[in-house]
């Protein structure tokens, strides 16, 4: 055992190149001032998160609050200036907590944004707050007369194992028969490019449903391997750069293909990173104290055992909270109770509707209510299928109606919804007075179990 333990420590404080980790730092900068700008351009921070009356916490997050408009601009400049901030490397470690935990509170404003880029990207901004990132070619390197130029492995070694981690449990969702024997939902997404020139026809062809629902399980499962073994690397980034580019043009996933393509040259050896960074000074003709070298210092921090333990924690959490979802009864895609950080990346096609039914007891009068007259289109399509944020909008009626004086209701859900192309069946149980129920991490009973119609 002691042998075991004197292999990982020499193993994660092998001296390399740092110029994996600047690249990393300067690609990752990059993309996430791109996204922001993307996000102010669309207009998203109006209709996500300032013009909807209501938004759904995180259980255990209700207390992570809308700023309001002029906040949520500061957020957003905030992410924006610092994600700039890491990419130049100015004031490295400033940028990176401004950036982890502006781009982390706004995800928290809102359960109906999760995607699972966002958690991918609040957790490499946490880890980069503990990155040596800046220590060379960096505005900070070069105003502090820094000569680093390796550092230990394990700095490399924990980004790699959570793009491992994220890929391998991407695989691991797709084992299931609705994707592999069924090809849902590629199968009911697919035509819908029916009309792409050269390979429309194609998309409505059920072998090519099969094909892509088999090749993504097998690439998401075996790609963190290929990328490790260096005779393979070559061969599977580029699998990486076609099988993202190929998700970009067919499904609207937003920036997450450019995010894994770019965070996945981390894999490439210190070597292959010193030869690109000589390629592209040759190319500018730029020769710079900050370039990278093979005399300068070896990064070595006062607290490096703390570090490694605190990455150690990290790794085991990334490990062990996808698996929570096998400790729940019934169709995890129905129920979801613990769908959300677990990596199951466009799993399914989920469409539904609901009603409000509310009865005042002191006078016995019934009512209906609907989402759309406090919630924005997209909360009301998410909230419809989601049991724990229906239940959340059935409280959130129930303070409504208290502020109007109606302070003894039942409000119970009417909530039809379709799963991968099933016919639409009743989510809830249509006789529970949600007023009544607490949310908790315990099993829904109020959740209706999943029998497929076709």
């Amino acid at each position: 055992m002691e042998k075991v333990k004197t292999q990982i420590f020499n193993g994660i404080n092998k001296p390399i190149s740092i110029a994996p980790l600047v690249h990393f730092r300067v690609l990752f900068g990059l993309i996430m001032f791109i996204s922001v700008a993307r996000f102010v351009c669309n207009g998203w921070i109006a209709s996500q998160y300032i013009e909807p009356e209501f938004h759904f916490s995180y259980y255990g997050f209700s207390w992570v609050s809308n700023p309001g408009e002029t906040g949520m601009y500061l957020l957003f400049i905030t992410m924006a200036l610092s994600a700039l901030g890491i990419a130049l490397g100015f004031y490295y470690k400033v940028s990176a907590l401004l950036f982890f935990f502006s781009f982390t509170y706004v995800e928290l404003i809102d359960v109906t944004n999760y995607l699972n880029h966002y958690y991918f990207v609040s957790l490499v901004a946490f880890l980069m707050v503990w990155m040596p990132a800046n220590q060379a070619f960096s505005l900070d390197s070069k105003r502090k007369g820094l000569k680093i130029s390796h550092i230990p492995y394990g700095y490399v070694l924990v980004i790699q194992c959570l793009l491992g981690l994220v890929y391998f449990y991407a695989g691991l969702a797709k084992l299931n028969p609705a994707w592999l024997m069924e090809a849902l939902p590629l199968k009911i997404w697919l035509p819908m490019y029916s009309h792409l020139p050269l390979v429309g026809p194609w998309m409505n062809e059920l072998w090519l449903a099969y094909s892509f629902s088999w090749f993504g399980a097998i690439y998401d499962l075996s790609i963190p391997f290929f990328l490790f073994y260096s005779r393979t690397r070559p061969y599977a980034y580029i699998a990486v750069v076609i099988f993202h580019f190929t998700t970009w043009l067919l499904f609207p996933i937003g920036m997450f293909p450019f995010i894994m393509i770019l965070a996945t040259t981390i894999f490439f050896s210190p070597d292959s990173h010193l030869k690109f960074a000589a390629y592209i000074r040759n190319i500018f003709r730029h020769k710079s104290s900050t370039a990278f070298t093979s005399w300068g210092k070896l990064y070595q921090s006062p607290f490096q055992k703390l570090v490694w333990s605190l990455f150690a924690v990290f790794l085991l959490i990334q490990l062990l909270l996808p698996l929570r979802a096998y400790a729940y009864p019934g169709n995890l895609f129905w129920t979801e109770q613990g769908y959300r950080f677990s990596w199951r990346v466009m799993l399914m096609e989920k469409a539904g509707y609901a009603i409000f039914h509310i009865r005042d007891k002191a006078t016995g009068r019934e009512w209906e209510s609907y989402a759309s007259d406090y919630l924005s289109p997209m909360q009301e399509k998410q909230m419809a299928t989601q049991p724990d944020l229906i239940l959340q909008f059935a409280h959130f009626l129930q303070q409504k109606l208290s502020d109007q004086g109606f302070d003894d209701v039942e409000i119970r859900a009417e909530v039809h919804v379709s799963l991968n192309g099933s016919k639409n069946q009743l989510l809830i149980d249509p006789n529970t007075d949600l007023t009544r129920v607490e949310d908790s991490f315990g099993h829904k009973t109020w959740v209706l179990p999943y029998k497929k119609i076709l």
